[in-house]
């Protein structure tokens, strides 16, 4: 099933799932560096930062570098909503995302994955952003 759903080696359909959960995971990259401990530290829950940052110190280097973790994610989703939204259909009504050894019900299934991927991102990068970037300056004007 799962050949069917990517198609072939290179194919748009591949390429689309590739894309989304590049997104994704970028998303939740910028959530577990950035918002998780902000917002941990915001409820007052410092000691469990500093322990789980002890844990995996690799997201201290993330953090340091957040404007620019954020910068990749905002853009690999970006890209990936333009992919989804304006590039697959204009490539399926051409006959070219894809293989007609796949069939229709194939292609619809990775479309829909893909979306939902997507969306995921999506809104975790939101999260992500408005607790690293908002939350704190929204406590402290209130």
């Amino acid at each position: 099933m799962s050949t069917q759903v990517l198609g072939k080696q290179g194919s748009p359909a591949r390429k689309n799932r590739l894309l989304s959960y590049l997104a994704l995971f970028t998303s939740l990259g910028t959530l577990l560096c950035c918002a998780l401990p902000s917002l941990l530290v915001l409820l007052g829950l410092g000691a469990t930062v500093a322990s789980f940052l002890s844990a995996v110190p690799c997201l201290v280097t993330l953090a340091r570098h957040r404007a620019w973790v954020f910068t990749v994610s905002g853009v690999l989703i970006a890209s990936n909503f333009v992919y989804v939204y304006r590039l697959s259909p204009r490539l399926k009504a051409q006959g070219q995302a894809c293989l007609i050894e796949d069939g229709p019900t194939a292609c619809d299934t990775a479309t829909r994955v893909s979306r939902i991927a997507l969306w995921v991102a999506a809104v975790i990068y939101a999260v992500g952003f408005f607790t690293a970037y908002l939350l704190v300056p929204i406590f402290f004007w209130g």
